[in-house]
Order: C-alpha cells, then sequence, then structure tokens
C-alpha cells in the first residue's frame, strides 16, 4: 500500500500574504515542502526576498512580491503580476493583518479603527475577489483566509481587531456559498494563542499570559508552525469537499 498523495501540491501556485514572519512564514515553507511554488507576499520585499531565498535554498520554489493589502492600488497591482508571470493562482491565503491599538473599546482611535478595517476586512475581500477571479477563470482553486479565535470570543483590549476577525469568518462563509459554483473553495482558519511578534503584547506580559494559560486546556502557546498543517489541509486535495468552514487551531480554548 503506498501512502496517500492527498497532501501533494506538485505545479500549485500558492499565494500567502504576511509571509515575511510568524504564521505566515511557516505556511509559506510547509506548502513549498509539499510542492508548490509560492509567493511569498508582504509589505516589504526585502523581508519577503529573506523568506523565498530559505525556501529555495531548501529545494523549494518561491518567489517574492510586495504587496501592502490595505492599499487597494498594490492589491491590484500585485495580482496584475501574478496574471502576467504565472497565469493562474491555485491557493490564496490572506494572512497578513494588523492590530495597531491594544486598549479599551472606548479608547480606540479613529485612525487605528481604520487601519485595521483596511486591512482585515477590505483587504481580504478584495484580495479574495481578485484571487477569485483568476482561480474561476482557470477551474477553481482554495480561498483560505487566517482569522483568529477572537472572532469569536473577542480579546480583551482587542476591540475593532476582534470585530473584524469576526467579518472574517463572515466574509470567508459568503465566498465559500457564492463561489463553490467555480470550483473555489473557502475556509478560515482560527489560530489560538502563538509565539509571534504580532502577539508579543500577550505572549511578553506575563500576567496576561498566565490567564491566557488557565483558558487554554493544553496549557501552552502554540508554535507558529502548529498552524501550517492545518493551512496545509485546507490548500489541499484531502479538504476537496471542505468549504465555509472555520478551523479552530487553539490549544482547546473554544471548546
Amino acid at each position: 500500500m503506498s501512502k496517500t498523495q492527498l497532501f501533494d501540491l506538485d505545479g500549485k501556485i500558492a499565494f500567502v500574504s504576511g509571509a515575511s514572519r510568524g504564521i505566515g512564514e511557516a505556511i509559506a515553507h510547509l506548502l513549498a515542502q509539499q510542492g508548490a511554488e509560492v509567493i511569498v507576499a508582504s509589505r516589504k520585499l526585502d523581508d519577503c526576498q529573506s523568506v523565498a531565498d530559505a525556501i529555495i535554498a531548501k529545494g523549494g520554489k518561491a518567489v517574492a512580491m510586495a504587496c501592502h493589502i490595505g492599499e487597494m492600488e498594490q492589491i491590484q497591482a500585485v495580482f496584475a503580476e501574478i496574471r502576467q508571470r504565472f497565469g493562474r493562482l491555485d491557493i490564496l491565503v490572506n494572512n497578513a493583518a494588523t492590530n495597531p491599538q491594544f486598549c479599551n473599546v472606548l479608547d480606540t482611535d479613529l485612525g487605528a479603527f481604520q487601519k485595521t478595517v483596511d486591512v482585515n476586512i477590505r483587504g481580504y475581500y478584495f484580495m479574495s475577489i481578485e484571487g477569485g477571479k483568476l482561480m474561476k477563470e482557470n477551474g477553481g482553486g482554495s480561498i483560505i483566509n487566517v482569522a483568529s479565535i477572537n472572532g469569536v470570543s473577542p480579546g480583551e483590549f482587542q476591540g475593532i481587531y476582534s470585530v473584524t476577525k469576526a467579518a472574517v469568518i463572515s466574509m470567508t462563509k459568503v465566498f465559500a456559498k457564492e463561489c463553490a459554483q467555480f470550483g473555489i473553495r473557502c475556509n478560515a482558519l482560527l489560530p489560538g494563542l502563538t509565539d509571534t511578534r504580532f502577539a508579543s503584547a500577550l505572549t511578553k506580559n506575563e500576567a496576561i499570559l498566565n490567564f491566557a494559560l488557565q483558558r487554554i486546556p493544553l496549557k501552552r502557546v502554540a508554535e507558529p508552525s502548529e498552524m501550517a498543517g492545518a493551512v496545509l489541509y485546507l490548500a489541499s486535495e484531502a479538504s476537496s469537499y471542505t468549504t465555509g468552514v472555520a478551523l479552530n487551531v487553539d490549544g482547546g480554548f473554544l471548546s
């Protein structure tokens, strides 16, 4: 009996936003390890190139592209480049996000509010539209939105961030329902507390960390690589009948 090929991504083109570090970087490495050619994207090209170079050094295929998903012009530009260079897209991982303010909801700054909405909602929405159009032209694909457990149970002092992540979960279901007819699946990953620079306000504060660990049955913080396996499942043929799902990878927090 031979091993399953369900998780093979040979010949697939995958785009990962926010891939210069943390969860996005781990996702990019694993998708490349499974055979995909990965477009490593983030705001700063040099940071993306470092990740792409590391993937190539391990024998994988990767290219770096700069894209700030909070800027509509950059979304249009990066998809024009994808069309010109590859002509198709099989996997889109919307991972880039922002959470610029850590405060009581009553102290929300308008600028921080708008920036969070522009990246976390508008950015994901129009990345999915452009990616979906390209997938539709080529018979289908998989869109994976990195949301958060905060979209289900709001994190304290993370008001608008939590609101945007709830919107991402709803957005995932919208695209799943309306794009299934085109062979496009859309699912969401809901990470729990993960040891990244993005979450350092939580993981580096001993009081907050200890409080969080009391609510996590596995009693530890996740590593970024522990999110990548779930994305591989959602990107591959292993999840061919899975769409519209919000997959918790949270150590049991939401159980």
